[in-house]
């Protein structure tokens, strides 16, 4: 007999009952935004996960439950391949938070085959955690696309100094991590960052400076030349 499938509110009574009130107050210090956050560690979530297996339905059934974990969660379990255009922008006009953001960018988005369209459309999107997702598939495709041509990520380097001025938080974090990732992927693209980098050290403002500066220290240093066989 086959194993019954585990229905949405079966997982949701699952995350409600194992709420940490103290981790959630850990989690604001953080950033991470307490509404509907039940403090539960990622490590637990990825658990969940495995035993539910891949269920694109039971994703869109967690991700309208509107909490923290269940979004999390839906993102682990959800079929990139599923992901339409109209529920990714769904998706990522109910972002709330950075960690739910960063989550369903790295571990759904960037695997889309919309992954690319909608980095370059939503870098340049005014919304703070939309825009955020747009580096953030940058970032995150730097490390997980291991075919994806240096030509993509050139074009990425191109929005990244384009939008290296703007000061907030969520965002400025997002643009250096995308910097700093494609700069982390090969000589070629070692060198084209080091120069987006210094470009946008002349821009003057404080969120340049301080995306250019982070990125230089890391791209420059000796553990990521000699890793690339920059240095020997």
């Amino acid at each position: 007999m086959a194993e019954k499938r585990p229905t949405s509110d079966m997982i949701l009574a699952e995350l409600k009952g194992q709420a940490n009130p103290a981790n959630v107050a850990g989690m604001q210090r953080y950033g991470i935004n307490p509404h509907g956050t039940l403090g539960i560690p990622i490590p637990v979530l990825r658990k969940i996960a495995r035993q539910i297996g891949k269920d694109h339905p039971l994703s869109h059934e967690l991700w309208a439950s509107g909490l923290h974990e269940a979004r999390i969660l839906a993102a682990f379990i959800a079929d990139p391949t599923e992901m339409s255009t109209k529920m990714m922008e769904k998706w990522a006009s109910d972002f709330d938070s950075w960690d739910v953001c960063d989550q369903v960018c790295s571990n759904l988005f960037d695997r889309s085959p919309l992954a690319v369209q909608k980095a370059f459309e939503w870098s340049s999107r005014q919304e703070t955690f939309v825009k955020r997702a747009g580096f953030t598939i940058m970032a995150s495709l730097a490390v997980h696309d291991k075919t994806m041509s240096d030509e993509i990520f050139i074009k990425f380097l191109n929005l990244i100094e384009q939008q290296s001025q703007d000061e907030r938080n969520f965002v400025k974090k997002a643009v250096n991590w995308a910097l700093r990732g494609i700069g982390k992927r090969n000589k070629t693209l070692n060198t084209a960052a080091l120069e987006t980098a210094r470009r946008i050290l002349n821009q003057d403002t404080r969120a340049a400076r301080w995306i250019a500066r982070d990125a230089l220290k890391e791209l420059e240093s000796e553990k990521v030349q000699l890793r690339l066989g920059i240095r020997s």
